[in-house]
């Protein structure tokens, strides 16, 4: 085994990979709970595209074959009940995940110099999982998919001067059809996979680069011993894969429950209407876009004008990329900051939840008023970081890190 190693050593860099990027890449001793989430995101990359690999052996991207396909999938194809629905609960998970990942680094400010460019590729990487999300959703072309994917597209055309022809562009043809469905089945399975794992490798290049972020937002790099091993640095590799693989177990046991019990949801995971094939003619009672959208869709929904719509809606996610410069405190986490922070992050995460969950509800007038107000709330996160972070009071943040 020494002598094949080292074989593929001298003509591939396999040892010197894992000693930089597993056994001699230190990290801070004081990882918590929080620092899971970002290998049970690669974990659900995986797992995403080798279910897709299988799915996509038996789809056909035809309009009038491929919600048939689906079906035959489901019943015919051994084990593709079991593909489909990895594929689909894989979905839920990765948002859950990501939702969380993201969630962290606010919580100690994993964005904050000299770390802007690895938050920069996460966002990326979240805008191009909701593209392929969104690409993906569109493919079993049941009725909630396509009237789905007729909304959201339909956005496009109250941009000015260019909006109809965008709208054109994107589907393909006047209306949501079977070259819409040609060119996303080949965006969702091709494009999309390629630039999201692109991103990655470079959002961990960058992190390799810098060094992780810990709870107590103190640089571990700056005391180290002789040998120039930071002193509160542990290797990742046995320390946090063999801690990251107790991560691994207890999330893959909760998702085995929802995948053999609820793949459903209740309706939430897999819409009611989906199980019916597209029908032109017979719109849905109440459209609403998968969860891990529900929140920007009900900003959406929020503001009486379209085009000023959907001009709050991309806000909501671009002013997440401007973080490291909105935020201008010196202090990272949350340990540490005043309770303004603390209270504003708290309010920013209850205005999301609430969001989401007012998308899913029908309009009326009490559910317009109460997405209108989470909104402002929504977005008082940020101009409120920007005025009280520079001058903010903190306490004092410790030397080296506290377990």
């Amino acid at each position: 085994m020494g002598k094949l190693i080292g074989w593929i050593d001298d003509r591939f860099p396999l040892m010197k990979m894992w000693n930089e990027y597993l056994a001699e890449y230190y990290v801070p001793r004081n990882f918590n709970f929080w620092y899971f989430f970002g290998s049970l995101a690669l974990l659900v990359l995986m797992i995403q595209i080798v279910s897709g690999i299988f799915l996509a052996m038996h789809y056909k991207p035809d309009s009038g074959l491929a919600f048939d396909s689906v079906e035959y999938i489901m019943r015919d194809v051994p084990y593709g009940w079991l593909i489909r629905y990895i594929h689909s609960t894989g979905a839920t998970a990765f948002f859950v995940v990501i939702y969380l990942h993201m969630l962290r680094g606010l919580m100690y400010g994993s964005y904050q110099k000299p770390r802007e460019l690895i938050w920069l590729f996460g966002m990326f990487i979240y805008l191009c999982l909701m593209a392929e999300a969104f690409m993906g959703y569109l493919l079993p072309w049941g009725q909630m998919s396509y009237w789905g994917a007729q909304v959201i597209t339909s956005l496009f055309g109250a941009i000015p001067v260019i909006g109809d022809d965008l709208t054109l562009w994107i589907r393909g043809d006047f209306l949501v059809s079977d070259a819409t469905l040609n060119r996303f089945f080949s965006l969702h399975v091709i494009a999309l996979p390629l630039v999201l794992v692109f991103l990655v490798v470079a959002h961990i290049l960058a992190l390799h680069e810098v060094g992780s972020n810990n709870p107590d937002g103190v640089e571990i790099r700056k005391d180290k011993d002789e040998k120039g091993i930071p002193l509160d640095g542990i290797p990742f590799h046995p320390y946090y894969t063999v801690k990251d693989f107790f991560g691994v177990v207890v999330f893959l046991y909760f998702f085995s429950i929802v995948l053999f019990f609820f793949p459903d949801g209740g309706g939430y995971l897999l819409e009611n209407a989906n199980l019916n094939p597209s029908d032109p003619l017979m719109t849905p009672g109440h459209i609403t876009p998968a969860w891990y959208f529900t929140p920007f869709y009900s900003i959406l929904r929020a503001v009486p004008d379209k085009l000023l719509g959907i001009g709050a809606m991309g806000a909501a996610i671009v002013l997440l990329f401007f973080m490291p410069w909105i935020d201008r405190c010196k202090v990272r986490s949350i340990r540490y900051r005043s309770n303004v922070y603390k209270i504003n992050l708290v309010v920013f995460t209850v205005s999301i939840v609430a969001l989401g969950w007012l998308a899913m509800q029908h309009v009326n007038t009490k559910v317009t008023i109460l997405s209108q107000i989470f909104t402002l709330l929504y977005f008082s996160f940020f101009i409120v970081l920007f005025i009280t972070s520079k001058n903010e009071v903190t306490r004092p943040i410790p030397d080296r890190v506290t377990e």
